[in-house]
């Protein structure tokens, strides 16, 4: 079901990343749609200003924390109950500056982008296919650009820089929205990945990526668009209906599905492999 749906029924849209970016911008935009909005940012106060404007409810959560998804998770369930989750827009990420393990003991990049939300994700997969939810990732042209994953390094210990650690997550976001789609699409749930454009905010600036030389400079003038382009995007996905306004299990750049992609999405194995992995790191059931 999708925010379209002709029953008339009230959905129940989680958007997180919501405190800042797309996220906020989209948001804001469903404002007036009619529809439960629940936002989930890292800042207490920027999301429950954002949430505020948007006429939403939110909580708090800290994604280097694998804890606070989890606590995350169940207030989610507890809050939600029988109506289940219509969709789930896993939007929080971002490109950080050094290996510095975060308190789980995971290079942050890939927490962040992808196990956290890998987990939070399978935590509520009762309340998604109940409401045969749909799963909007959140991923970039850098998959393509930058990345290459190896399932027994994710953390890049062998060879770190930040672009590569940055194109292995959102290469991880591509790899697990076909995972979804192969493992429970047959059950009403859809999922789909999607690079937004080049957003001009605050991303990258406190990274060490080349990629910071964009957004701090007047290059972001000429190459950036803004949040609320970027939010209308993720607002066309949230709206749409899977199968028919976008395909289950595919990438978008922009609203166009492509070709373009790295080619390890193609990797059937490979995914799978994510996906064990991925559940032996967080401790949920593959």
């Amino acid at each position: 079901m999708t925010p379209e749906s002709t029953t008339g029924r009230r959905q129940t849209i989680v958007i997180t990343g919501a405190s800042d970016g797309i996220g906020a911008a989209a948001a804001r935009q469903l404002a007036a749609s009619g529809n439960r909005l629940i936002l989930v940012g890292r800042s207490p106060e920027k999301t429950a200003a954002v949430a505020k404007e948007a006429g939403a409810e939110f909580f708090t959560a800290d994604f280097a924390r694998l804890d606070d998804v989890r606590e995350l998770a169940a207030k989610l369930a507890d809050a939600v109950g029988d109506d289940g989750i219509d969709v789930l827009a896993n939007n929080a990420g971002g490109i950080f500056g050094d290996q510095t393990p975060t308190v789980d003991g995971f290079e942050k990049t890939i927490q962040v982008n992808h196990l956290a939300p890998f987990l939070l994700t399978n935590l509520l997969l009762p309340q998604l296919l109940a409401a045969e939810a749909a799963v909007i990732n959140t991923s970039s042209v850098g998959h393509r650009l930058f990345g290459h994953i190896d399932v027994d390094d994710l953390d890049n210990r062998r060879k770190y820089s930040a672009n590569k650690a940055y194109g292995d997550a959102k290469l991880a976001n591509v790899l697990f929205t076909k995972s979804l789609h192969a493992k429970f699409h047959g059950l009403g749930l859809s999922a789909v990945a999607f690079h937004p454009g080049v957003v001009g905010t605050n991303f990258a600036a406190g990274s060490s990526s080349v990629m910071r030389l964009i957004y701090r400079t007047p290059l972001r003038r000429l190459v950036t668009i803004s949040s609320d382009k970027g939010g209308e995007t993720l607002r066309w996905f949230i709206e749409g209906t899977p199968d028919e306004t976008w395909q289950s299990g595919a990438y978008y750049d922009e609203r166009v599905l492509t070709t373009r992609v790295n080619p390890q999405v193609e990797d059937e194995a490979l995914a799978e492999a994510l996906w064990q992995k991925s559940a032996e790191l967080v401790g949920v059931d593959a």
